[in-house]
């Protein structure tokens, strides 16, 4: 008896889903919650988990095929997968015993002629899950096989040996197709986009053709920052448990400017402005498929520990590809810290409907004038993107200069000023 797996609800207003992965293969045993296949929506990556034990079954549709939710993906078949390897090795036996006669044809046949399992290896039955997905794989004739395991059955390892000692057919056609490349070494390839790289490029370019997008720089002192991280950073994870970096500082800084100038932390719905009166400050990391932005709820509730714990169990998940559909919603400011990559200015886009969007850089030791002397500071360049519309350049430009004034006297974020 099989079981029909689908696609399980992904989310509010999502509907549809790509394809990305498949992680189990026609035959492979599967247990039940264990993930059979992954699915890419327009914000995250989804596991699909088996509902059943079982042995994979065929699969319904193709990696990057557009599914449904609740449209059948695969089947998962009665039966223990790790159960099932041992059950075709008992078969051969009475067949063997059963059929005395077979050893006289073998002696006036071929070589192999002794072994119950080489007889019966054609057949889907007698091999286990790992020797088909084998022999499919490496393009091996079972019969030809001489099997090593239990009571002659064929193990991975013999259809892997047996590949292997017959280098010459495999090898004969792979010259004549790479030869054209090799000539010209003009090679392209086409690579369909996901679905989050397609919802990323739709978004931007969306905020790009609504808002009235402007950007403002400054640039900020990291001394005292760096010194309080330098001087405090193993008291600091000994106790929390979390290294201490600067976006704690930078997210805690930002939840003080946005609360002094909330039209940073607003966003225009229709016709109507909306003001928050918390901060949910959406983290821009990066994942395999693209760049996502989780969102730290209450961030102005939050303590720099607290904040800095969220942010690195967010890039720990994002990196897994484990972030959940409701961690990606909302967020009324968000900060991308390019810095980390390398970059040392850029003009970051809005992240729809919020309003604005800060820029981090690298940190860079520059000449600046401090007290009338010429001193070597580690200096950053801060970029905010606003939306016109809602934020006119006295408030934005105010915003960084709160922001900076916090970040060079680190003492103003403990006092709340």
């Amino acid at each position: 008896m099989a079981t029909e797996v689908t696609v399980p609800v992904l989310g509010e207003s999502i509907t549809e889903a790509t394809l990305g992965e498949w992680l189990k293969q026609p035959g492979d045993p599967v247990a039940v919650d264990e993930p059979i296949a992954s699915l890419e929506t327009d914000k995250v990556s989804v596991e699909v988990p088996s509902p059943v034990a079982g042995v994979m079954g065929q699969h319904a549709v193709a990696v990057g095929d557009t599914v449904q939710v609740g449209a059948m993906l695969a089947t998962i078949d009665s039966g223990d997968g790790a159960a099932a390897a041992p059950a075709p090795a008992k078969a051969p036996e009475p067949a063997a015993t059963a059929t005395p006669a077979a050893p006289a044809k073998d002696e006036s046949g071929a070589g192999y002629g002794d072994q119950p399992g080489a007889g019966t290896s054609d057949s889907p039955a007698a091999l286990s899950p790992s020797v088909r997905r084998a022999v499919l794989e490496h393009g091996v004739d079972p019969g030809t096989v001489k099997g090593t395991g239990r009571d002659g059955r064929i193990t991975k390892e013999d259809v892997t040996a047996a590949a292997s000692s017959k280098p010459a057919p495999a090898a004969a056609p792979a010259p004549a197709p790479a030869a054209a490349p090799a000539a010209s070494g003009r090679g392209e390839e086409r690579v369909r986009m996901t679905r989050l790289r397609q919802t990323i490029a739709k978004r931007l370019k969306e905020a790009q053709n609504t808002a009235a997008m402007l950007t403002t720089f400054n640039d900020v002192d990291m001394t005292a920052v760096i010194e309080a991280r330098a001087k405090y950073k193993d008291l600091f994870e000994k106790k929390h448990g979390v290294r201490l970096g600067f976006m704690g500082f930078f997210v805690k800084a930002a939840t003080m400017a946005l609360r002094d100038i909330p039209s940073v932390n607003a966003s225009i719905d229709g016709d109507d402005i909306v003001y928050h009166d918390y901060a949910d400050i959406s983290v821009a990391v990066s994942s395999p498929g693209g760049l996502v932005v989780p969102v730290i709820r209450d961030a102005d509730q939050m303590s720099v520990a607290t904040i800095e714990k969220t942010i690195g169990d967010f890039g720990k998940r994002a990196k897994d590809g484990a972030l959940k559909m409701d961690e990606m919603k909302g967020g009324t400011f968000t900060i991308s810290n390019g810095g980390v990559f390398g970059s040392l200015m850029s003009t970051p886009i809005i992240n729809p409907p919020q309003s604005a969007v800060l820029g981090l850089h690298r940190i860079e030791e520059r000449p600046v004038v401090v007290n009338g002397q010429i001193v070597i500071r580690p200096m950053m360049y801060l970029a905010l993107s606003y939306d016109h519309r809602l934020i006119d350049g006295r408030e934005a430009v105010t915003f960084l200069v709160a922001l900076k004034n916090a970040i060079e006297d680190p003492t103003r974020i403990l006092i709340d000023l």
